[in-house]
């Protein structure tokens, strides 16, 4: 029996190893259809190697794939698992077979159906979650069993305590390791998205100060000759458009000034109700003019040290974005809210927009990538660089067709 059980769980890290060793370290660490395979292929060999006890009983661990698979990718990714396990049930007969495909339609009507919820718990949760229902699960199934069966004699009981045991350990362990992947694959992107930010701050201060002081003593002296009553109505329009030039390059160089360091005359520490206001009050007209209802909700009593410049143009950035993202559905809704959840200041900006796909998502922050045609990029990778220097994060969740969520945790 001890044989079989390591042989059953060495099936279930099948997946996990082949993740570990092949695809951690790639820009796109999973591919949903690959893992729903691995997992099929668990799974069925879980159901042909089962457990086998002295009492005669038989039980194996073939929900643990299955489950994981429902909480993780919902009702689209379990459906193969189902018709596979139900498929190879059939194959395999013996008289179980019509209560096992009833109890595992159950459990596909039941189980994705909290995978959106289940997603959203912190790690810690995930993993407790996970374990009550693979427990619950096979309860469930026992309970099943004992009523077709003639009398629950201590066998059965010893049954039920061996597959309640192995189903919660087992799922614990699996899960445990899960979430370490998880876990690497944030601090990867997250040491990469700051290397990033670094290299864009340094480079864009050392430049920026550069050209700034020729761009000055250039600008004087065309003022200076603007002002000469020698120069024809010609030269002098010639001069105030080099003038006009020469002020959108300045702008150009402050914008780029923003990846630099906070600037100490603009730090401040407060709960950021100003930055919020002004921010919204600057972008409302820009919305009436899209047909954007803004919605605003300030709720936040704890205080954070910041450079205000910064702070207040990484809003101003994500709110435009989200009034853009609405322009082809002809509006929509702009929700902005901030509040605090222990000792974190939470800002979400949510849009009715066009939404991104994943692929989209995971190159935002990114230099000179933009998913608009006329932008440069530099407006994310501004915010991304602002909230970096809080030691913020941001997540983004998106769905095609139906709106985007900025989600900005800021610690305190």
């Amino acid at each position: 029996m001890f044989e079989t059980l390591l042989l059953n769980f060495l099936f279930l890290l099948f997946p996990v190893l082949i993740v570990v060793i092949f695809f951690e370290n790639r820009a796109y660490p999973y591919n949903n259809k690959l893992l729903v395979f691995m997992s099929a292929v668990t799974m069925v060999l879980c159901i042909a190697k089962p457990i086998k006890l002295e009492m005669g009983f038989i039980y194996d661990l073939r929900y643990i794939p299955f489950i994981l698979v429902a909480l993780f990718g919902g009702y689209w990714s379990a459906l193969p698992l189902y018709a596979i396990m139900n498929i190879y049930r059939f194959y395999l007969g013996g008289a179980g077979t019509f209560p096992s495909f009833l109890f595992s339609t159950a459990v596909l009507l039941l189980v994705p159906y909290l995978s959106k919820r289940f997603i959203k718990l912190s790690s810690k949760r995930r993993i407790l979650w996970a374990v009550f229902i693979a427990a619950l699960t096979m309860g469930m199934y026992l309970i099943i069993l004992g009523l077709m069966t003639d009398k629950l004699d201590q066998q059965f009981w010893r049954l039920t305590v061996y597959a309640l045991l192995t189903h919660g350990a087992v799922m614990s362990i699996i899960m445990i390791l899960i979430e370490q992947i998880i876990t690497n694959i944030k601090n990867r992107d997250r040491i990469l998205q700051s290397e990033r930010l670094n290299v864009v701050s340094e480079l864009a201060a050392s430049v920026s100060h550069e050209i700034r002081n020729p761009l000055t003593v250039t600008s004087g002296f065309l003022q200076l000759l603007n002002k000469s009553i020698t120069i024809t109505p010609e030269e002098k329009g010639y001069v105030e458009l080099s003038l006009l030039e020469l002020n959108r390059a300045e702008k150009i160089v402050s914008d780029y000034l923003s990846f630099a360091k906070p600037q100490s005359d603009n730090m401040v520490c407060s709960n950021m109700k100003a930055e919020a206001e002004y921010t919204k009050n600057i972008i409302m007209p820009y919305a009436t003019i899209h047909k954007v209802d803004v919605q605003f909700n300030f709720n936040n009593t704890l205080n954070k040290c910041y450079d205000k410049n910064q702070i207040q143009q990484c809003l101003i950035n994500l709110y435009k974005n989200g009034i853009e993202a609405m322009k082809e559905k002809d509006g929509g809704t702009l929700t902005i809210d901030i509040s605090e959840k222990k000792q974190n200041i939470v800002i979400s900006i949510q849009d009715t927009g066009i939404g991104m796909t994943k692929e989209e998502i995971s190159r935002l922050g990114k230099p000179y990538y933009s998913t608009k045609e006329e932008g440069t990029g530099l407006g994310m990778l501004m915010a991304y660089s602002a909230i970096n220097k809080v030691k913020g994060i941001i997540e983004v969740e998106s769905e095609k067709g139906k709106g985007t969520t900025f989600l900005i945790t800021i610690p305190t």
